[in-house]
C-alpha cells in the first residue's frame, strides 16, 4: 500500500534494520554481482598488511543498496525519484545495521505530492555509516 501525503507528519521517521550480522559471503556475493573485486573488500592480507584497516569492509553501494531497499519497502514500488548519499564510515563483517528515513517535507512538484527524506544508517555502536536524501512521490 503506498503512502499518503495525509497520513505522514514531517518529523516522523520510520526505520528498519537492513542487515543483521553482515557476513563476509554477503561482501563477496557482491563483489560478484557489482564487478568491483577492489581488495579492500575482498582480499584480508592486503587490506589489514598493506591497506592498515582492521578488516575488509563491505562496498559503500551494498550499503546504499540496503538502506535504499529500506525506503522503497516504504514508500512503495517505483515511487522513488531521488535517492543520495554519503558514505560516513565503514561497513566490516558482523556489523548490524539500521536504517531511517526522516521526513523533513511534502511538496507539491509537478502535479503530484512528493516527500522528502533525510536518510541515516548507523551501525551497532550508533555509528553513522550512511547519509543521504531520498524524494519519493505519494498520494494526497
Amino acid at each position: 500500500m503506498a503512502l499518503k501525503a495525509s497520513n505522514l507528519k514531517v518529523g516522523e521517521t520510520h526505520t528498519a534494520r537492513v542487515v543483521d550480522d553482515l557476513k563476509r559471503t554477503q561482501i563477496v556475493q557482491y563483489a560478484g554481482a557489482s564487478g568491483d573485486y577492489n581488495p579492500l573488500h575482498t582480499d584480508e592480507v592486503f587490506t589489514t598488511q598493506v591497506a592498515g584497516y582492521p578488516s575488509v569492509f563491505a562496498h559503500g553501494m551494498l550499503t546504499m543498496g540496503m538502506t535504499g531497499k529500506m525506503i522503497t519497502d516504504y514508500v512503495g514500488d517505483a515511487r522513488l525519484k531521488k535517492y543520495g548519499v554519503r558514505f560516513t564510515s565503514q561497513v566490516f563483517p558482523g556489523d548490524t545495521l539500521d536504517a531511517s528515513a526522516t521526513l523533513k517535507e511534502i511538496k507539491d512538484e509537478g502535479g503530484e505530492k512528493v516527500a522528502v527524506f533525510d536518510v541515516s544508517t548507523v551501525n551497532q555502536n550508533g555509528v553513522q555509516v550512511l547519509s543521504g536524501y531520498a524524494e519519493a512521490r505519494v498520494d494526497p
